[in-house]
């Protein structure tokens, strides 16, 4: 499945392994690592990172958005079963 994760971009939600706030030393880092070998795809339009999403291949997506937002439209995607009705819906 695909998720909007600001701007117009979209990333494959099987792909992802983490979704985590730039904030920290060793995110920065990791970051930095990935723009210096070319793996870093910035998806913030210019505006400030609030989440950085670690990709199954090693990877690095920067976005606008925060990585609850992103989480949560991850969760209401996985939400839904395979008959395309909500896990936690009530059934009759």
């Amino acid at each position: 499945m695909l998720i909007h994760i600001g701007f117009g971009n979209i990333v494959n939600t099987s792909k992802i392994i983490a979704i985590v706030s730039p904030e920290s030393a060793p995110i920065k880092r990791m970051v930095q690592n990935a723009k210096e070998k070319g793996m870093a795809i910035d998806a913030t339009q210019g505006r400030k990172t609030k989440a950085v999403l670690v990709m199954e291949n090693s990877q690095v997506v920067l976005s606008a958005l925060l990585p609850e937002t992103i989480a949560g439209r991850v969760q209401s995607i996985q939400g839904f079963s395979q008959e395309g009705v909500p896990e936690d819906a009530e059934t009759e």
